[in-house]
């Protein structure tokens, strides 16, 4: 059976087909800038020379036509024809309360979509444009959605109700569901093996690091408490995000800088976290390189990143009762030597040890802790995109 896994942006398509008897990749792409002139897909077919094909594309279901066509074209392509095809696992970030899994898509599971636009705003209106496209265009073969939120939804009350007034939950829904699912699934289960324990006996915490971070603890085979809340704003400092701040601050910005709603999203969401604090830039290489030439705002940028995250561990440690390893996982933590140094430092009184020759490495699956460290530290590359076309095949009965 083969899998085509979706995943789309407001303004891009990217995709990647597996053959799920050995779950290899048989292509990837990326459909960028849709609906802006200068459109362009980047199509890596395994074994071949990558293809650039650049035409303007005015909508999702145009740059899927072209996906299309690019997987079955003679020369580059990957499949004879459609019908290779048996299932489509599209990534969708917000599920809501309703889906603690992923479930294949009709009518019903389109609608709680649509409810969720209003909390995630920049990601299921275009989660769901690709998701019609794809049935547009292959009307024939199950569709299946895979959030974002759906790990997390194993948490208890306490952990995810905010202090608020209790009828804003009971009306809005407003409360803790967690981001990157897919990805602390994979990587909790991959580190349960590196451990050689069942992951219904493991305490991990896991560290999604990228440009959006989030943390979980997962005790059991179940997420105890993540970083990210109502909306993925919560938590970490992130590339341009705030993380964590007094809520009061948000109304006194407001007032001071003469901002309205849409702004004050914009302005925490988008000119805050490492850009905000550096004055540098989002991306933590070009901030560390600041940091090494003696801009103290780009050290200081890093001192409360790495901060934030050492609190997030000792809370999870509290709350676990303990710890068996520590994940690092996405850009960051698969590929920031210095960062997972700094985050690990002085924490040995909690049995996190880290070993400064065994943790330069990057992107592979790798203990990283001293041989006397009582937790472990891997280093783990996520595959969110395996765990979509696993899911997609399980759900569609294939």
């Amino acid at each position: 059976m083969k899998v085509l896994v979706v995943n789309c942006g407001s303004s891009s398509i990217k995709y990647q087909v597996f053959d799920m008897t050995d779950e290899s990749v048989l292509a990837k792409g990326l459909v960028d800038r849709v609906g802006i002139p200068g459109t362009v897909l980047k199509h890596e077919p395994t074994g071949k020379d990558e293809v650039v094909i650049k035409k303007d594309l005015p909508d999702h279901t145009e740059g899927m036509k072209l996906v299309l066509e690019v997987l079955v074209n003679p020369e580059y392509g990957v499949i004879q024809n459609m019908e290779e095809i048996g299932a489509v696992g599209h990534r969708v970030v917000h599920g809501g309360e309703q889906f603690a899994d992923s479930t294949v898509i009709d009518d019903k599971v389109k609608q709680v979509i649509r409810e969720c636009f209003d909390i995630a705003p920049l990601h299921n209106p275009p989660n769901l444009m690709g998701i019609e496209a794809c049935q547009e265009l292959m009307p024939n073969v199950p569709h299946v959605a895979v959030f974002d939120t759906a790990f997390h939804q194993s948490m208890a009350p306490e952990n995810f109700m905010y202090a608020l007034p209790y009828d804003v939950y009971e009306k809005y829904k407003v409360r803790r569901y967690g981001f990157h699912g897919t990805s602390h699934f994979y990587v909790s289960h991959r580190a349960a093996e590196m451990l050689g324990k069942p992951f219904e006996e493991c305490k991990i915490i896991t560290l999604h690091l990228g440009n959006g971070a989030s943390m979980a603890a997962i005790k059991n085979g179940r997420v105890i408490d993540t970083s990210m809340g109502f909306t993925p704003l919560e938590g970490l400092v992130m590339g341009t995000r705030c993380g964590d701040i007094d809520p009061a601050i948000v109304f006194y910005l407001m007032e001071k800088l003469n901002m309205n709603a849409d702004e004050a999203n914009s302005y925490f969401n988008k000119k805050s976290g490492m850009l905000g604090l550096s004055g540098v830039s989002n991306d933590l290489r070009d901030v560390i390189d600041a940091a090494a030439s003696g801009n103290k705002r780009a050290q200081l940028a890093l001192d409360v990143y790495h901060t934030r995250v050492k609190g997030y561990i000792g809370n999870y440690v509290a709350q676990l009762n303990g710890c068996d390893c520590l994940v690092f996982t996405a850009g960051v933590g698969e590929n920031g030597i210095d960062t997972r140094e700094a985050i690990c430092r002085d924490l040995d009184y909690l049995g996190i040890k880290l070993d400064p020759v065994k943790n330069k490495v990057r992107g592979k699956d790798v203990d990283v802790a001293t041989d006397d460290s009582k937790v472990r530290i891997f280093v783990i590359p996520t595959n969110e995109e395996l765990v979509i076309a696993r899911d997609t095949k399980r759900m569609s009965g294939k």
